[in-house]
């Protein structure tokens, strides 16, 4: 099957003779007479006749040539980035030394009938240290430290807080050491019940201390319910921790404090005790990319020729990390490495790696060839032809890393007294190496805008190109700055995310994270315009809950149920929902009869009989009176948040 012809110019000839005519209207009004008869009017139609032929001429040009203009113009297709996810690995006990995990250790989700199991490596070393409990704490809000160590070896109970605990209040534990990255349980057993707070939802963080503050824990299972009854806290200790000096002991410090209560959350009345406690870890977080590294590839034996390519025997390769690295070494001894930081144009995808040769200012212009600027070697290249070898790089990436949360579950590395791993949030960040027909759509863009953020749109298309990986961009103008002043422009950015079951988005998914946003803030601000106010951002998201009531017989009650929560999930989705399933457009209301046309079409001859929605807030699930149109501003967009749907079965008819 024959390649079809790229139009490049669809113009034909008797629209370049309007064209010209047009043209003469402007610039010789005196001109009048534009009959066939005019001498003018012969000398127009003769070249429109010749242009024509150069144009019909022009799009006969294949696509092969259309690739090497887009070669000159120095267009390259982007390579492919690598999924990032956050895997905690658990013990099968708590050890008495340190587990190292070395950098490289794999794990994969697991294989399907159909489906091949996707690995991931972790990015550094990953020590698991030992932790106990060597000092406990309390430092009230007053900040009047109190040791309770003694007490607690005695036996007695000590209060965790004030006798009437205040905002601020803390109980901390020292660890012998700091605990980067590692997931300590803290097991205590209360004898007195901290009187008042509701045990779902208690007004406690973990934090731990990094040497200058304290840094937020993310926290896991809570069996104390607000240190109200025995049981154990599983605390994951950020990467930050540091060992310090507080109350005169240096050791590393977590610590418990009571926060403000949000609006009708209970609050405790009387302080909890502890009479026993107890740390120790069970597991370490490492990051995980979907890369695996090969080394020692060889390429062969340079010729000496321009443009000479080695393609390596498994692509593609990520140039996101560590730029790949080519050691050249000398038929006559002695070797040099050099890294290759960039490639030709399909390098990175099809995995070739291209040589040109030295500047003509270069001593060894007359030697072999070089790797691609900007590969400068360690050492100068002999006259005689080296042979190379790729001492490492990285292959993988794209979006099949973008797995769901809990889906890598596999140690495919033999590590000791690691018993499980389990991510906690989706994996994000994995993106395909770009196509030939998106780089022809994307050149007209970068000629256009030339490293210049000036209208919407360039601020828009320079930012996707910082940051691959979002899923929406949107720039609005200085009119609709959102209070941020004059001459502002804000560049709001909605990253991808993996639903979890059903569709299903949780809010945190929906916030980018602090790399893609420095990312995006930092290309920005080396190419907008003096004067200009920059704000990178994610936008407002409108919590959105529907309450339906259909009327299905009771054998369809789950099925029912189940197609009008997805049908609901997937419509209120800021990523693929929307009228045409691209995502909710940005300030686009919601409206009752929408909604019902979206039930009614999920569920068939099912009876919808009422709908109700609701404006909530997805930070605090406060949600409003019913309403039948929901207003969305300007750079908003809508999240589902707790959809309700209610089947119940028809009534039987009466026959009278």
């Amino acid at each position: 099957m024959a390649l079809p012809s790229p139009n490049l110019d669809d113009r034909r000839f008797q629209q370049l003779v309007d064209e010209a005519k047009r043209y003469v209207q402007q610039r010789a009004p005196e001109w009048t007479d534009h009959n066939v008869s005019d001498p003018g009017v012969t000398l127009i139609e003769t070249f429109a006749y010749l242009v024509d032929q150069l144009l019909y001429r022009l799009n006969r040009v294949p696509d092969k040539n259309y690739l090497a203009f887009l070669d000159l113009l120095g267009i390259q297709l982007y390579p492919p980035s690598a999924a990032l996810a956050d895997v905690d690995f658990w013990l099968s006990a708590p050890q008495p030394e340190t587990v190292t995990l070395p950098a490289g250790t794999e794990v994969t989700t697991a294989a399907g009938e159909t489906e091949e199991a996707v690995v991931f490596a972790t990015t550094d070393d990953l020590r698991i240290v030992p932790s106990e409990l060597t000092r406990l704490v309390t430092s009230p809000r007053t900040g009047d430290l109190t040791d309770r160590t003694g007490a607690l070896a005695e036996g007695r109970d000590a209060p965790c807080f004030q006798a009437t605990p205040e905002p601020g209040d803390a109980l901390l534990f020292g660890l012998p050491a700091a605990a980067p990255r590692c997931v300590v349980a803290v097991r205590l057993d209360s004898r007195v019940e901290g009187v008042g707070v509701d045990p779902r939802q208690p007004p406690l963080v973990w934090e731990a201390w990094d040497g200058g503050r304290w840094q937020r824990c993310e926290t896991g299972s809570d069996s104390t319910g607000g240190l109200n009854r025995p049981g154990e806290v599983i605390v994951y200790v950020p990467a930050g921790h540091a060992a310090s000096v507080i109350s005169g002991t240096r050791a590393g410090w977590l610590r418990c404090r009571v926060t403000e209560p949000e609006p009708g959350q209970p609050f405790y009345s009387e302080s909890p005790t502890v009479r026993e406690a107890a740390v120790f870890t069970v597991g370490g977080t490492m990051a995980v990319e979907h890369a695996e590294r090969v080394s020692d590839v060889p390429l062969g034996a340079s010729e000496g020729v321009a443009g000479q390519t080695f393609r390596l025997g498994r692509p593609p390769v990520l140039l996101d990390g560590e730029p790949p690295v080519v050691e050249v070494s000398s038929p006559r001894g002695g070797s040099a490495g050099t890294s290759w930081s960039t490639s030709a144009a399909r390098g990175p995808t099809t995995g070739t790696c291209a040589w040109t040769p030295p500047p003509a200012s270069s001593p060894s212009r007359r030697c072999c060839a070089r790797p691609t600027a900007p590969c400068v070697p360690a050492a100068p290249y002999r006259p005689r032809a080296p042979r190379s070898a790729l001492a490492r790089y990285r292959t993988g990436g794209g979006p099949a890393g973008n797995v769901s949360r809990g889906a890598i579950s596999v140690l495919r590395s033999s590590v000791p007294y690691v018993a499980r791993v389990t991510n906690r949030e989706a994996a994000r960040g994995g993106v395909a190496g770009e196509t030939i027909d998106n780089a022809k759509l994307r050149a007209p863009q970068a000629l256009r805008v030339q490293e210049r953020a000036v209208t919407a749109e360039d601020y828009e298309i320079i930012a996707r190109r910082a940051a691959p990986s979002v899923r929406r961009v949107r720039c609005l103008p200085a009119a609709d700055g959102g209070g941020a002043g004059a001459g502002a422009v804000r560049v709001l950015v909605v990253p991808d995310a993996v639903a979890d079951e059903g569709d299903r988005l949780r809010f945190e998914q929906l916030i980018p994270s602090d790399q893609v946003l420095t990312a995006i803030t930092t290309t920005l601000d080396e190419r907008r315009l003096i004067g200009t106010r920059l704000v990178v951002e994610p936008p407002v998201y409108q919590g959105v809950t529907v309450v339906a009531r259909l009327s299905a017989p009771a054998g369809d009650a789950d099925r029912v149920r189940d197609a009008a929560l997805g049908a609901l999930f997937r419509h209120l989705n800021p990523l693929h929902g929307g009228p045409d399933g691209t995502g909710w457009p940005f300030g686009r209301p919601v409206q009752y009869g929408e909604v019902f046309g979206v039930l009614q079409r999920a569920v068939g001859d099912v009876l919808v009989e009422e709908i109700r929605m609701f404006a909530a807030d997805p930070i605090t699930g406060r949600r409003g009176a019913p309403v039948d149109r929901i207003d969305i501003g300007a750079g908003a967009l809508v999240f589902s948040y707790q959809h309700q749907v209610v089947v119940t079965a028809p009534e039987p008819e009466v026959h009278g």
